[in-house]
């Protein structure tokens, strides 16, 4: 009887998610990046409860606020397409420890900028630190999608993303701790705390430089099934000659343009738009999250909305685990339409103002965007072969949408109201929606679906 390779998997359908074509388990690989999407969601989460901070401590108005989000995706949009530059000559590990870097000198920056104490300030750390995340992103985006067999893309690339979610559910719950935080007298202290989540991050970010300096991170590269790079291709070396990936660049940026937006005027929203709170829910723990309204009624404080921002995110972590399971079944484009379509929908209940049952379709909002960003992304690099690196960083230089659109939602919020607000949102969705259920047709193919009896 012939005895089995040690190195072959016993069921070699299962082990198809993380071994590439050739043979090679990466499963340790796909780790040690997802580890990188915990650090950016948790970046990410502190700064959608910052705005908040600064209309108190600076006077802001929605709309001025929104330079916060601005300063955050300028960054993106700035650094990602040097970043998919430097991918591509550095190559993985470089491109992953150069955005470390990056991101450490950012957070350090938050402990001068706490004692020059300007808006100014705290807005360029926010931009360098989301210079580094770029890179993060440009890079490991693309490189979980190749981590494995290629019908598992979009599973992989939304199960690293739900490691974003983990570190969005503790981002708001930090940023609430140091931004809202209040002395012995009751008087605000944010503002001189403020450095210390920031400074712990650039802390863990050095201790990962050494253990992606050390670890293996091969080269490997997507395939080129429209052949970009041949020679005599028919079809045109341009990546924008594909029109999959220029809907990817626009659905991407309409998506993260709605996510902004929800994210940056969640604590706004919780605190001016919901219901009365019942006077029978005050004592105890939440006595320290209520606090008696404008209008007289009972409601939550900034900081028991920057928790509730966390419950919002464990929605959007459902949604994550969920959806990776979803996408190992149907087909990842029919996916994004539908829950495009649904979002939309969602957005224009809150705006209808229908009580209670609006802030409950704001977390369905934070359940439905779940799987968009990766399955967008996913959809838009299928099939480019090397430039998948270049086309990365278009797509996440989409990304500047969070900087435009929040501004414009800020100003609606304003004259109007949040609630009113949220038909920006409603409509960035509906691009999404028609990009999914497009997809196909742009593609010129059908998504990659693993087959029935694939498990994994």
């Amino acid at each position: 009887m012939k005895l089995p390779h040690p190195d072959t998997p016993a069921n070699p359908n299962r082990s198809r998610l993380f071994r590439t074509p050739d043979g090679r388990n990466v499963a340790l690989t796909f780790v040690l990046v997802s580890s990188l999407f915990l650090l950016w969601g948790f970046c990410n989460g502190m700064i959608d409860v910052m705005d908040k901070h600064f209309q108190q401590e600076l006077h802001l108005t929605l709309a001025q606020s929104a330079w916060v989000q601005f300063a955050h995706y300028l960054g993106y949009f700035l650094m990602a397409l040097p970043a998919g530059w430097l991918a591509i000559r550095l190559g993985y590990r470089g491109g992953i420890i150069a955005g470390l870097l990056m991101v450490a000198v950012g957070g350090l920056w938050f402990i001068p900028a706490t004692h020059i104490a300007q808006f100014w300030a705290f807005l360029l750390g926010v931009c360098f630190i989301a210079a580094g995340l770029t890179f993060l992103e440009t890079i490991a985006n693309p490189y979980t999608t190749v981590l494995g067999a290629p019908e598992y893309a979009a599973t992989r690339i939304n199960l690293a993303q739900s490691c974003n979610g983990i570190g969005w559910i503790f981002g708001p719950i930090v940023g609430g701790m140091f931004f809202y935080g209040k002395d012995a007298s009751g008087a605000s202290n944010g503002s001189a705390t403020l450095w210390i989540p920031y400074a712990a991050v650039a802390v863990v970010v050095l201790v990962l430089v050494a253990v992606f300096a050390l670890s293996p991170v091969p080269d490997i590269q997507t395939p080129d099934e429209y052949h970009l790079d041949d020679e005599n291709s028919d079809s045109g070396h341009s990546i924008w000659r594909r029109p999959h990936f220029v809907g990817a660049v626009v659905a991407q940026f309409f998506y993260v343009a709605a996510q902004a937006g929800i994210f940056s005027f969640f604590i706004n929203y919780m605190t001016t738009e919901t219901p009365p709170i019942p006077a029978s829910w005050q004592g105890g723990w939440l006595s320290s999250l209520l606090e008696t309204g404008s209008t007289g009624h009972l409601a939550l404080t900034d900081r028991g909305a920057a928790y509730l921002a966390s419950v919002g995110f464990i929605c959007f972590l459902a949604g994550r685990f969920t959806g990776s399971m979803l996408l190992g079944l149907f087909p990842a484009d029919r996916m994004l339409g539908l829950y495009g379509l649904l979002n939309a929908v969602a957005c224009l209940l809150v705006m209808l103002k229908l009580g209670w049952f609006s802030v409950v379709c704001v977390f369905a909002s934070y359940f439905l965007m779940s799987i968009m960003f990766p399955t967008i992304f996913a959809l838009g690099i299928h099939g480019l072969g090397v430039r998948a690196k270049q086309a990365s960083g278009y797509i996440v230089m989409a990304i500047m949408g969070g900087a435009i659109l929040p501004k414009a939602m800020g100003a609606l919020g304003d004259h109007y109201g949040v609630s009113f607000s949220f038909l920006i949102p409603a409509i960035c969705f509906g691009f999404v929606a028609v990009y999914g259920f497009g997809w196909t047709r742009l593609s010129n193919n059908r998504s990659p679906t693993p087959q029935p009896g694939r498990s994994h």
